[in-house]
């Protein structure tokens, strides 16, 4: 009789592959590929920023490994949003503590396995897609300006994708100031599910139809995911590439000795923190598989040619490695090594070490270190407070000092001014600061203003300077015979007209009279 789908017992197998890419100096992607645990987060924020929070990131999610096996959906779903922003804080307090991570961040997405469903966490623009039957489901929508234009209709997805603002993201875990809570969602699972979980270096340059052509036919997961980043960097893609296959497989027999196993793969900037992570997940870790090719495109060649390396000579690809645990590391000799950066390891009394921020235990720490950051914080608060008060003290003797001698200077000046419709002289500067003036009038003269042509008028408006007192009065008396002579100028030509007036009347009467007389003359001839 055979077994219902319904009692048998899911399993998963997933690898990673993740590149830095052709242009990029360094990885700014972490992933994590496990058995229970998948996840990949895309990291921003300069050279040492980027691959600082994709790591914290990662470390945070990666206790869900092993404390999912036997959990409740519910649970794990309240784990990995309590685990994302357990993230978020500690990215937020290293860029406080460090100025020079200020402004780091990174996308995440993670999706687990647990009870037959799958639980997914999503912040970013990052994505995750399932092919489910031969079909290919995005299941994310990304956090990012252009996917809001695309949601209400401004743009196309075709136009999307040589947006200028494509990647300006608005919802990421970082020192920014946004939400940090994650999306979560919850779908039943069933045998022969594949996940894609892949950065914008992936999705940005590759089609949903060819992700799901490649996803359908090629059922090797490496060679998959080997594919796929090759793909991309020969389509063009010019940032980080990573790529996280993720299958469920069916145990018929959930009591066999040989279950399905494999040993939990980190790639990309968290590769770097191996022995943390196998810590935190409390058994052997190894690093990604590299990629074995797919760099010799056009932009690959271009960018060795730029950076003065020989574009036919392939890149030297790192091995790849195992961490144990401590326990085990201790046992061979080798250096207990427990950075897990600003998520607190703690050592239980049985001996286990835990980096789960569910963990009362770890909770403790994490509130005893946020005791002491708000302590330290509170200090620094009162110390830039005081700091900022003797800067605005010092600030406005300086702003003082500088408006006392700017009257000082601005009294030894005169200009020549308009005061109430008369020209006047003033002691000071036509001008004000912070409202005062800087000047008075001293010597009011009898010329008014009206009097003076127009050209004169607008330079009084403006103001007529002197150095000194004496060269100020010297010029009103200038003023003063310029203005009389074109008075009398002006009354010579008055009465020049007026005489030619009189003139031109005495002239008509003169004429009229002498019409006069020769018309009584030639009347008395007649008679």
């Amino acid at each position: 009789m055979p077994t219902s789908t319904a009692s048998q017992q899911l399993f998963m197998y997933s690898t990673v592959v993740s590149d830095v890419g052709t242009v990029r100096s360094n990885n700014q992607d972490s992933a994590f590929a496990g058995e229970h645990l998948i996840a990949i987060c895309d990291g921003m924020g300069g050279h040492a920023g980027g691959d600082t929070a994709s790591t914290i990131a990662i470390r945070s999610l990666a206790h869900i490994e092993q404390d999912n096996v036997d959990g409740d959906v519910q649970v794990v779903s309240h784990m990995m949003a309590t685990s994302v922003m357990a993230a978020h804080d500690a990215i937020v307090g290293k860029a406080k503590r460090e100025r020079r991570l200020a402004g780091m961040g990174t996308t995440v997405t993670s999706v687990a396995l647990v009870a037959g469903c799958w639980v997914l966490a999503h912040i970013g623009d990052s994505r995750a897609y399932l092919l489910h039957d031969g079909h290919l489901v995005r299941m994310t929508s990304d956090h990012s300006y252009v996917q809001h234009l695309i949601d209400t209709g401004r743009i196309s997805e075709a136009e999307a994708r040589n947006h200028p603002q494509r990647n300006v993201v608005m919802r990421v875990l970082g020192d920014f100031d946004i939400d940090s809570r994650p999306d979560i969602a919850i779908r039943k699972a069933h045998p022969s599910d594949r996940w894609l979980l892949c950065s914008d270096g992936l999705c940005g340059v590759l089609e949903d139809s060819t992700l799901e052509e490649v996803l359908s036919t090629c059922a090797d997961q490496e060679e998959c995911a080997q594919r796929l980043v090759s793909m991309a960097l020969r389509a063009g893609s010019t940032d980080n590439v990573t790529a996280v296959i993720a299958d469920a497989t069916l145990a018929l027999d959930a009591d066999a000795f040989d279950l399905p196993h494999q040993t939990p793969l980190v790639g990309g900037a968290a590769s770097a923190s191996l022995e943390t992570i196998a810590d935190i997940v409390n058994e052997p870790v190894a690093s990604a598989p590299p990629l074995r090719e797919g760099k010799q495109s056009p932009a690959a060649r271009a960018a060795a040619l730029r950076s003065g390396k020989d574009p036919n000579e392939e890149p030297k690809q790192p091995e790849q490695r195992v961490a144990q645990p401590s326990s085990v590391r201790e046992d061979n000799g080798d250096r207990v090594n427990t950075d897990t950066g600003e998520i607190p390891i703690v050592q239980k009394r049985n001996g286990r070490i835990s980096a789960d921020p569910n963990d009362p235990e770890v909770a403790k720490a994490i509130r005893n270190e946020h005791i002491e950051e708000r302590k330290t914080k509170r200090s620094r608060k009162f110390r830039n407070r005081i700091i900022t008060i003797l800067i605005i003290i010092l600030v406005l003797l300086g702003v003082a000092g500088v408006g006392v001698g700017t009257y000082r200077w601005s009294q030894t000046k005169y200009y020549i001014g308009d005061n109430n419709g008369k020209v006047a002289i003033f002691q000071g500067v036509p001008t004000s600061i912070f409202g005062a003036k800087l000047s008075h009038a001293v010597t009011d003269t009898n010329m008014k203003t009206s009097d003076l042509p127009p050209s004169w008028r607008e330079q009084l408006d403006q103001g007529i300077s002197f150095d000194t007192y004496g060269e100020a009065k010297s010029h009103t008396r200038l003023i003063k015979k310029q203005l009389n002579d074109a008075k009398r100028k002006q009354e010579a030509k008055q009465q020049e007209k007026a005489a030619a007036e009189q003139k031109a009347k005495d002239e008509a009467a003169k004429k009229a009279a002498d019409q006069a007389a020769q018309t009584n003359k030639s009347g008395g001839d007649k008679s």
